[in-house]
């Protein structure tokens, strides 16, 4: 009788790591990925394309896309996008220093956006596409 090696897990870890080995297993083409960022202050949303390993801002974010997988079209669709999220406060004063603070680094997947969010008092950031 086989085991079941996935007993135990949670559903949303499971699918994210099933995802990730179907997109591994794919070819990646993706040059960019497409991220949603909402401003909570103003409850304002946008659309931004991320270029694979260049800095782009969001309000006070510093986001860098490093790897964007999607699945193939005849799989269970799921885009997952590895990001390095950095928060760059403006200083409140001329002789205070900026302060660069870790947010996130990982994978975000667009099916599961609470698997591994960015916890951020004034943003949220999520995956959406990738694009060639």
């Amino acid at each position: 009788m086989r085991t079941n090696w996935l007993r135990g897990t949670t559903l949303g870890v499971t699918c994210g790591v099933l995802s990730l080995a179907l997109m591994a297993a794919s070819p990646a083409f993706a040059q960019s990925a497409v991220l949603r960022g909402l401003d909570k202050r103003t409850g304002q949303s946008r659309d931004f394309v991320a270029p694979l390993d260049k800095t782009v801002k969001f309000g006070t974010l510093e986001i860098t896309a490093r790897s964007c997988r999607k699945a193939a079209p005849e799989e269970t669709p799921e885009v997952a996008i590895y990001l390095e999220v950095v928060d760059k406060p403006v200083p409140r004063r001329v002789d205070e220093e900026t302060q660069r603070v870790g947010m996130l680094s990982g994978w975000i997947f667009a099916s599961s956006p609470a698997l591994n969010a960015l916890e951020h008092a004034t943003y949220d950031v999520w995956a959406i596409d990738c694009r060639a």
